[in-house]
């Protein structure tokens, strides 16, 4: 079944929202916003972070609850991320000393944001 326009254009500002709430989360946790909504043909990091010595390639999500949102990232979707993660390695070399991650942060509703560190593997190599 396809969404409306209108219901695509609902869900797009939604998840610029989230984007903003992940950030100010993850900037009073003490990292520092490196790029976000990094794209490259075939692939996106809704956000790229760091803090101390971990390079974090964070991925987004707003679902109706917590737990819908942690199924949301599917193999697809990492292979996206991982493909835009090596393109993103590629051209930044101070990044190569770093200890790499792929970390997620769920949002829903009335809830607190959820940050998962290493929530999944990233094939980068």
């Amino acid at each position: 079944m396809r969404r409306s326009r209108a219901d695509r254009q609902r869900a797009h500002r939604a998840g610029h929202g989230a984007e903003w709430a992940a950030i100010l989360y993850l900037r009073c946790k003490g990292y520092r916003i490196i790029a976000r909504r990094y794209t490259i043909k075939g692939g996106e990091i809704d956000i790229v972070a760091r803090r101390g010595d971990a390079l974090a390639f964070v991925e987004v999500k707003l679902r109706s609850s917590l737990d819908s949102a942690r199924i949301a990232i599917e193999p697809a979707k990492r292979r996206r991320m991982a493909r835009a993660a090596r393109a993103f390695l590629a051209n930044q070399a101070y990044a190569t000393r770093l200890t790499l991650r792929a970390d997620a942060i769920y949002l829903a509703p009335w809830r607190w944001p959820l940050h998962i560190p290493a929530a999944f593997e990233l094939d980068i190599d």
